[in-house]
C-alpha cells in the first residue's frame, strides 16, 4: 500500500483517500463509498468504490473495484433541479391565485369604504375639534395654576368645560365605533374568522344598509323577506362577503344597460338549517356556461376587467367557512337565483377564508 494512485493525483481529495485507507486498516474493507476521481484530462468523475485489504507475500494490498456513477449523478441533479423549478412554479401560481382572491376581497371592501367614509368623518371630525377645545382649556388652567393665579370660579368653569367636552367626545367616538363595527362585518379579514351568535335578518338588513351607497343614483332596489327571529351561530363576516359579492355581480352583469332592477333576498328555516334565496330579475346566465360559473378565473367579462373570482369566492365561503351548499338556478332573459343553505350552527373546526379550494368539474 506504499505505492498508491495518490502519487498520480487521481484522487480529488487526498483527505478522503486517507480516511478510506484508515477504514481499510481498521476494518479490512471499505464498501460503497462515493469518491471523486480525476481522469487524465482532469475531469472529475463520481465513483462508488469497494475495497478489500489482502495480504500477499507479507505485504498489504488494497484490492477493489469501482462503478462510475457520474451520468447518474448528473441526471439526478438535473431531475432535482427540474423538480425544484416545477415546485417553485406551482408555489408561484398558488401565491398568484391567493393574491388575486385577496385582491377581489379587498376590492369589495374598498368599494364599500368609498361609499360610506363620509358617514364616519362627521363624528370623528367633531371629536377631534372638541378634543382641541379641551386641550386649550387644560393649557389655560395649567398656566393659571403654575403662576398661582388659579381662582375657584375658573377651576369650576374648567371642570364644566371638561365634562361637556368629554361627554361630546365619548358620544361621537361611540358613534364612529358603531359605524366601524357595522362596516367591518362586510370585510373579509380577521373579523370573518370570529364565530358568534346573531339574528340573520337584522344582520342582512345591516349589510344592505351598508352597501346602499354603492347603488346611489341607480334604479336598483333590494328587498328583504323572512322572519326576524332566525338566529345563527356562525361567521357573520363570511355571510356579509357572500351577499356583498352577489349584489355586486348582479349590478355588474345582470343589467348591462343599467335598467331598473329588483333584487330579493328571502330567508327560511329548513329543519336545522337556514336557507337564503338570492334572486335578481336580470338577464340571466346562458345555459351553456352555468356549470362553470363557480370555477376560478372563469368570466365572460374579461374585457371589462372581470377577474372570474367573485362567484368562486362565494362558493368557497359557503361550502368551507359556513359549511353549507349553494345551488344556481337561472333562466336566460328572466332571472338568476342562488339558493344558499347553511347550518344554524357551524362546527368548531370550520375552515376559514384563508384556505381556498379549487372547484373543478362540479355541476351546479
Amino acid at each position: 500500500m506504499s505505492h498508491t494512485s495518490a502519487e498520480h493525483k487521481h484522487w480529488q481529495s487526498l483527505e478522503q483517500r486517507s480516511d478510506i485507507f484508515k477504514q481499510l486498516k481498521s476494518q479490512g474493507y471499505s464498501h460503497g463509498t462515493e469518491v471523486g476521481m480525476r481522469t487524465k484530462t482532469g475531469e472529475i468523475r463520481s465513483i462508488i468504490i469497494y475495497l478489500e485489504l489482502i495480504q500477499l507475500n507479507g505485504e498489504s494490498y488494497a484490492l477493489g473495484t469501482g462503478e462510475d456513477i457520474t451520468r447518474y449523478k448528473k441526471a439526478q441533479a438535473k431531475l432535482t433541479s427540474q423538480a425544484q423549478d416545477l415546485s417553485h412554479t406551482l408555489e408561484t401560481l398558488q401565491a398568484t391565485q391567493k393574491e388575486l382572491i385577496r385582491s377581489e376581497k379587498m376590492a369589495a371592501l374598498g368599494n364599500l369604504v368609498a361609499g360610506i367614509a363620509h358617514e364616519i368623518n362627521t363624528p370623528v371630525g367633531t371629536a377631534i375639534m372638541t378634543a382641541s377645545t379641551l386641550e386649550n382649556a387644560t393649557q389655560s388652567i395649567t398656566q393659571a395654576l403654575t403662576q398661582g393665579e388659579l381662582k375657584r370660579s375658573s377651576f369650576e368653569h374648567y371642570l364644566e368645560t371638561a365634562h361637556e367636552c368629554s361627554k361630546l367626545i365619548l358620544n361621537n367616538l361611540n358613534r364612529a365605533g358603531e359605524l366601524i363595527n357595522s362596516f367591518k362585518q362586510v370585510a373579509v379579514d380577521q373579523s370573518s374568522r370570529q364565530k358568534r351568535r346573531f339574528l340573520l335578518k337584522p344582520y342582512l338588513q345591516e349589510i344592505i344598509t351598508n352597501i346602499t351607497p354603492q347603488l346611489h343614483n341607480t334604479p336598483h332596489q333590494i328587498k328583504l323577506y323572512g322572519n326576524d327571529d332566525f338566529a345563527l351561530h356562525s361567521y357573520p363576516g363570511s355571510i356579509a362577503q357572500v351577499i356583498t359579492n352577489l349584489i355586486t355581480i348582479s349590478r355588474n352583469h345582470a343589467y348591462p344597460d343599467n335598467q331598473a332592477c329588483t333584487i330579493s333576498i328571502t330567508i327560511e328555516k329548513i329543519a336545522e338549517q337556514e336557507s337564503i334565496t338570492y334572486n335578481d330579475d336580470g338577464c340571466g346566465i346562458p345555459s351553456d356556461i352555468q356549470e362553470r360559473v363557480f370555477e376560478p378565473f372563469f368570466t365572460t367579462a374579461r374585457n371589462r376587467g372581470g377577474s372570474g373570482l367573485g362567484l368562486h369566492l362565494v362558493y368557497n365561503l359557503v361550502t368551507q367557512t359556513l359549511q353549507g351548499n349553494i345551488q344556481l338556478e337561472s333562466m336566460p332573459g328572466e332571472h338568476t337565483t342562488f339558493v344558499i343553505t347553511i347550518p344554524r350552527s357551524t362546527k368548531e373546526n370550520a375552515e376559514t377564508e384563508g384556505m381556498e379550494k379549487t372547484r373543478n368539474n362540479k355541476k351546479t
